[in-house]
């Protein structure tokens, strides 16, 4: 099967795949998707109206958590080096990301090697570049090191917060797990054990146990004649690594990485490098100025595809200017019921957490339906909206890009559309319901809330992670919690802020009594619930998913009653707590009741359409 046909006659205006007329960038547009061996890359041509360089860049990525991170930071350094005239590629390894999955890894570490390999080439014959310049950051900065001596016309390496030791990296790694499950509130069961893993995510075991013995601190010879090591503060190694680089006879300039820490703590609220970003852009360019190299003749991609056991999935842009990037994944088979379009949560990108997106989309796909999932403006792959701020989580203006995407389902024939998203993306995925009509059915899963308070500051929210009341009182009995107190990793007065607020929440409306409509509180819980009467006058069926102990449910009572009593004059609405689960819906059989559900409201939106068709006729 190829492409949706509409993908290849459709309206080019809205949606753009990477045809030859289209090989071209601005800095409103997201990069040009593209596909080879199996993954999906993106491709920044070097901008219109710029001189294009002889050297081409190649971003090489971390892995797992780190990778979710570091997403934006590519975006950015490719959108700057574009301006620069630098055509550059990103991609994502097999298994990872948007990258077709594989039973097979007992290769080990050159199934990643040989995608940078081919994502070199499809680099040189997309960009007509002679010369290379390689990023990597993390373990991408090592293997981009063990990989850059067999690519020809190597100019430069750029080395982010390398792995020195594939050993200490494991370690730091297995500690770097635990914080993110003990931030989940994941208790010793849930939580993969046997593997390298974080965050959900698992690193095939015969790539763990050859990353395991990695150690590029005695190369010996130096990978390429330029490098730039960004070393992290109070790291020895990254240090010795430059001295040893320098001593093999390469040219090597060294950065500081300010502001790593605040950068791969938490996709959520990660934070740009500003300073090391206008740095290594800067020497990027001066790198590339450098005389030699020559122009080859540039191949055109054609459409991107990718061919899975029971699906296609086509990478593309959409929306004005070509400003979204998205995934639409195609069953191979007879197409039934709605589309589904998955709203991200936060600042992850649209893979979802743990591949959750990319996973249940090929799921739902094998039982006959379609689905899109995409970055919203500011978020991963897609570039921020001329004129906004840069936070805009929990605010009306990520609307648009869910109507961009029903105006594209539309073009292609797809409609009608079921809304997913959890948390940022449930309350996304409401807002949109309640506005725009051509939401058929919504299924939101640990929704924060329903009407944002407008003197809660998102910012404040997304950092200090608030808990809800019945997790603090399970925590505080916790000798988890006990050994934290005792060394301060427990944020005692964020705690008890966040308790003292959620108590005057939910006592405040009962201390006033009738004057709780007065309230603050009073006018959040009518305006959510003229929004519930909004849907419930569409009979939009909305499916409200929480876990056992989640903060939203804390805003849910609120509004709805400790039982949920208020809900009972709303028959579109179900509502159903998941025990065993955290926030994130981690535990497998979490994300699969979840992915049920939202195939139930799918194939019923798209029953209740051929049913109107056929009345009308």
């Amino acid at each position: 099967m190829t492409s949706h046909p509409a993908l290849m006659h459709g309206d080019r205006d809205s949606i753009e795949t990477g045809a030859p007329e289209l090989l071209s960038w601005t800095p409103k547009s997201a990069a040009l998707p593209v596909t080879f061996s199996d993954t999906v890359g993106l491709f920044t041509p070097a901008a219109a109206g710029t001189e294009a360089s002889a050297s081409a860049l190649l971003f090489v990525s971390p892995w797992g958590f780190e990778e979710m991170c570091t997403r934006k930071l590519w975006r950015e350094l490719a959108e700057k080096a574009s301006l620069a005239g630098i055509a550059s590629l990103r991609f994502d390894y097999p298994g990872t990301g948007d990258a077709l999955d594989r039973d097979d890894f007992s290769t080990g570490l050159s199934v990643w090697e040989n995608a940078i390999l081919a994502a070199a080439a499809k680099l040189r014959a997309l960009s007509g570049a002679s010369r290379l310049i390689l990023i990597g950051h993390g373990i991408g900065a090592t293997l981009a090191a063990i990989v850059a001596p067999r690519l020809d016309g190597v100019q430069a390496l750029a080395l982010m917060a390398p792995v020195v030791s594939g050993r200490f990296y494991l370690r730091e790694l297995a500690a770097w797990s635990k914080m993110v499950d003990e931030g989940l509130g994941l208790r010793n069961g849930q939580r993969i054990t046997g593997h390298v893993a974080i965050a959900g995510l698992v690193m095939p075991d015969a790539i763990a146990a050859q990353v395991k013995a990695l150690s590029i601190e005695t190369l010996p010879e130096a990978p390429a004649p330029h490098i730039l090591v960004v070393e992290r503060p109070m790291r020895e190694k990254d240090v010795a690594l430059s001295r040893h680089l320098g001593q093999l006879g390469a040219e090597v300039t060294r950065l500081g990485y300010y502001g790593y820490d605040d950068l791969v703590s938490n996709p959520t609220i990660a934070k740009q490098p500003a300073l090391v970003i206008e740095q290594l852009t800067e020497w990027v360019a001066a790198i590339a100025a450098r005389p030699g190299g020559t122009r080859l003749p540039v191949e055109y991609p054609g459409e991107p595809l990718l061919a899975g056991p029971d699906f296609t999935e086509t990478p593309l842009r959409f929306g004005p200017d070509g400003r979204l990037f998205g995934i639409l994944c195609m069953p191979l088979g007879t197409r039934r019921g709605a589309t589904v379009v998955y709203l991200g949560t936060a600042y992850d990108r649209h893979a979802g957490w743990a591949r959750t997106a990319v996973q249940s989309a090929r799921h739902l796909a094998a039982q006959g339906v379609a689905s899109l999932r995409f970055d919203a403006a500011n978020v991963g792959d897609s570039p921020p909206v001329t004129g906004s701020p840069d936070q805009v989580l929990f605010s009306d203006r990520q609307i648009d890009d869910v109507g961009a995407a029903f105006e594209l389902l539309e073009k292609l024939n797809l409609a009608p559309a079921v809304l997913a998203g959890r948390c940022s993306g449930a309350f996304l995925a409401f807002r949109s319901a309640v506005q725009d009509e051509r939401c058929k059915a919504a299924v939101i899963v640990n929704p924060f809330t329903f009407v944002w308070d407008p003197d809660e500051q998102v910012d404040d929210v997304l950092r200090y992670n608030p808990r809800s009341l019945s997790d603090y009182g399970r925590r505080i009995v916790s000798m988890e919690t006990f050994r934290r107190l005792g060394t301060g990793g427990v944020d005692v007065r964020r705690a008890t802020l966040n308790i003292s607020r959620q108590l005057a929440r939910r006592l405040t409306p009962r201390a006033h009594g009738m004057l709780g409509a007065l309230s603050k509180y009073g006018r959040l819980r009518e305006a959510t619930h003229a929004a519930f009467r909004r849907l419930y006058a569409r009979r939009m069926p909305l499916s409200l998913i929480y876990s056992g102990a989640d903060v939203g449910l804390d805003q849910y009572r609120l509004y709805f009653g400790d039982k949920g009593e208020d809900l009972a004059q709303y028959a579109n609405v179900s509502v159903e707590i998941v025990a065993d689960a955290d926030h994130n819906m981690t535990p497998p059989a979490a994300r699969a009741h979840i992915r049920d559900r939202i195939l139930e409201h799918a194939l019923l939106a798209g029953a209740e359409k051929e049913m109107t068709a056929a009345s009308e006729n």
